[in-house]
């Protein structure tokens, strides 16, 4: 997403612009992943995903790209997406509470809303006030105290899980933070977790706005390939199987002066170097930067910027997905579930319903007639049919265990939604690799907590502290730049959308370096409502004057010491 940002904003700027590509496909983590051999009679192979795509409301770099891209005769990529309506809430041996996605605009949303708060979320009354305050105080809190105090603050502390009931913990504390971007609540940045919060809450009370948007066909289909297509248009050259393997500098003068790849071609694997660059921007994930930095391979571009030390202090997590393919489609709800006590803390959704620019019939033996896409988020955890955590089960059996949690939390109150005669097949993202420990460094081998188990794309997650390890775009030096979601921007959190605006950042920054008179990309600040805005000013004058929130209690307070913030930082 990062990387054809860059070449989208510049191509588009007149600049010649070549992609080097790892995968042989483009589209990163948003790419659809065929399932190699499924598809018989000429059909095309089963779409596979390595997570299903969200679109919240506060999303607009992303949006403002896919309106910019063409699609069939007159379109544009923005059209292509759909609203969801409802969003459930599944829980074990208890009715699924169905809400409402967004403002009601009708009686039957109306009826959704009412329905939801009478049946309840298992959270007691005191607990969810004492929720609601939270809330205030993140909607009202100004940007310095965010980044100040709030980062300093596990999420889990902040909202006074400890001392608050189980369901409680397990539905606002837990649920909430491991679906939304596998993070902890007890590890995870109150800044970073509270701030995406309060812009997924914000919709509710906006008429005008959809809270939750899908696309309404695969991802590649309906928007990587003709985005492809356009850059190509644009005289955008794209080398994919292409692997970085060095990056040299002249730290005297600041600049990057060669580029080392790795073309692989089959078995045989073949090295270039490219040297006829005027400027370069790295849209490698944090994992594959510390990599490099491991082996060596960039130990001259360390001493020319040396703030790129402090990654090897980020952290990342497993979130993955796998599809089921139903012989007859089970729509569930219009919109995303959240599955609250699963172990392996799972989200899915159910595609066919939305994807009126894919005909399902057409791909792998033409069985299929429905796709429930599922997100696991928590993959140290034991399942509850397989005892084992998920990243020590073979593909088999994490889709039984996955299967299991699903009917658990859907099979419920005398209602059958899924049965085992429907399941058609499944699809498991082939970036969890149980196998190729040949694609560790030798030195990863003997530390690889994980065994066998290999996640070729895991996942940046914003812990305590780890802002202050985070880069600009901008790592000092002349012609290099960086672009992914670990790199800070106004979004933040490891999404489509702080990829996309990164991107921005690193093409404004290569037209700065250029002396370019073009336009720069634009880049948009988080949006608050206009009902917050004045408590966020009278908080940013307490702020100023050393006092604490308004609203706040003791566990908002917390104000580290300096030896205490660089603990929190070596512990993430």
């Amino acid at each position: 997403m990062a990387g054809l940002t860059v070449a989208h904003e510049l191509a588009e700027r007149g600049f010649a612009v070549t992609v080097y590509e790892r995968m042989i496909t483009p589209g990163g983590k948003a790419r659809i992943i065929p399932d190699r051999g499924s598809g018989i009679n000429e059909r095309a192979d089963r779409p596979g995903e390595h997570g299903f795509r969200f679109f919240p409301a506060f999303y607009r770099h992303v949006i403002d790209t896919m309106s910019r891209i063409p699609f069939q005769q007159n379109g544009r990529v923005s059209q292509n997406l759909t609203y969801a309506t409802r969003f459930l809430l599944a829980r074990f041996n208890e009715a699924p509470n169905e809400g409402c996605a967004g403002f009601p605009k009708n009686l039957a949303d109306f009826w959704v809303i009412i329905r939801s708060l009478l049946q309840g979320d298992g959270v007691s009354l005191a607990d969810n006030l004492h929720f609601f305050r939270c809330l205030l105080v993140m909607m009202t809190s100004c940007q310095d105290r965010y980044t100040k105090e709030y980062e300093w603050i596990p999420y889990w502390t902040f909202i006074d899980a400890e001392r608050r009931s189980k369901a409680y913990q397990t539905m606002l504390g837990e649920g909430l933070t491991r679906s939304l971007v596998a993070m902890r609540a007890e590890s995870s940045s109150t800044r970073s977790v509270a701030s995406v919060f309060c812009q997924m809450i914000y919709p509710m009370f906006d008429p005008t706005q959809h809270y939750d948007r899908l696309l309404n066909g695969p991802t590649s289909d309906v928007w990587i390939f003709p985005w492809v297509s356009l850059l190509l248009k644009l005289g955008v050259d794209f080398q994919f199987g292409m692997i970085v393997t060095g990056l040299e500098a002249d730290p005297k003068t600041g600049r990057l002066e060669r580029i080392t790849l790795r073309l692989q071609q089959g078995a045989a694997q073949v090295l270039l170097a490219d040297q006829h660059f005027d400027f370069a921007v790295s849209a490698i994930p944090v994992d594959g930067m510390n990599a490099l930095i491991d082996s060596g391979a960039m130990a001259s571009v360390l001493d020319a910027a040396p703030v790129l030390r402090k990654l090897k202090d980020l952290e990342t997590g497993w979130m993955n997905g796998v599809q089921f393919y139903l012989k007859e489609d089970v729509p569930v709800v219009h919109g995303h579930v959240l599955f609250v006590d699963t172990p392996w803390a799972l989200t899915c959704i159910s595609q066919r319903q939305f994807w009126s620019e894919c005909e399902i019939t057409s791909t792998g033996n033409g069985q299929a007639r429905g796709v429930l896409s599922v997100d696991i988020s928590e993959w140290t955890a034991e399942g509850i049919l397989i005892k084992k955590k998920a990243m020590d089960c073979t593909h088999d059996e994490i889709a039984q265990e996955v299967w299991a949690e699903l009917k658990a939390s859907l099979n419920v109150a005398g209602k059958v939604v899924l049965e085992d005669s429907n399941l058609g097949g499944f699809f498991m993202d082939n970036c969890i690799n149980l196998k190729r420990v040949d694609l560790l460094a030798a030195d990863e081998k003997t530390k690889n907590p994980f065994g066998d188990h290999v996640n070729l794309e895991p996942l940046f997650i914003n812990t305590v502290g780890s802002l202050e390890c985070r880069p600009d775009t901008d790592i000092g030096m002349r012609n290099f730049f960086l672009a992914s979601d670990y790199v800070r921007t106004y979004t933040d959190l490891a999404t489509m959308e702080a990829a996309n605006e990164s991107g921005r950042r690193a093409a404004n920054a290569v037209l700065a370096a250029a002396g370019s008179n073009a336009a720069p990309a634009a880049v948009w600040p988080l949006d608050h409502p206009w009902y917050v805005r004045p408590w966020q000013a009278l908080d940013r004058l307490r702020f100023k004057r050393g006092l604490p929130h308004i609203w706040s209690d003791k566990n908002m307070r917390y104000q580290p010491k300096q030896e205490e913030r660089k603990a929190a930082a070596g512990a993430s």
